[in-house]
């Protein structure tokens, strides 16, 4: 029996070296050569600070900026640490009544707009950290976001269009734009 132990052990102890040790260090140190931006979570720095990463959604309370997705994460929106949906139904009245007050926090910070509201701004994500939402969900709240910040509703669409990205490779998924990407360049003009 104590024939079989080392062995084991030895081939235990070199796979945790290999696979749990050198491995890990392998792809970090490629990843960090090829692609450091990616490898780093995609951080968007200006003037050395970090302002978010490109990947994980905020929560925009302010009505001078674009809103992303509602989030499911607990104990705050967003967190990163807590990745979920709600796993609510579609016929969960908790989900029902979650979007109305959310149909009506929109109407109330913007009443005269009287547009279908896209189902992304009252629905959760699947991850509850999801960074963009739909064209038509940015095309939205142009009015609202144009007329708090006292600028005109064309310059705001044209950002909007600026900051529209589209499927990926041409055919993978849906155009979208990035709530971070566009307040920041809000922000900018």
């Amino acid at each position: 029996m104590t024939i079989l132990i080392r062995p084991a052990l030895s081939l235990l102890l070199a796979l945790t070296g290999v696979t749990g040790v050198l491995y890990p260090l392998a792809v970090t140190a490629v990843a960090q050569v090829v692609f450091p931006n990616r490898a780093n979570g995609s951080m968007i720095v200006r003037d050395g600070k970090p302002l978010g990463s490109e990947l994980i959604g905020q929560a925009f309370a302010d009505p001078k900026y674009f809103w992303g997705r509602p989030s499911a994460t607990t104990p705050f929106a967003n967190n990163s640490a807590s990745s979920g949906g709600s796993n609510l139904g579609p016929t969960n009245a908790a989900l029902t009544d979650a979007v109305r007050q959310r149909i009506d926090a929109l109407r109330a910070a913007d009443p005269g707009n009287t547009a279908p509201v896209p189902v992304d701004l009252v629905t959760d994500s699947g991850s509850g950290l999801d960074p963009h939402i739909s064209p038509a969900a940015a095309r939205y709240q142009i009015a609202r976001v144009a007329r708090v910040r006292d600028i005109a509703a064309d310059a705001v669409a044209t950002l909007v269009a600026q900051a529209t990205e589209g499927r990926q490779f041409g055919l993978l998924g849906e155009p979208r734009v990035n709530v971070l990407k566009l307040n920041l360049a809000l922000d900018a003009r």
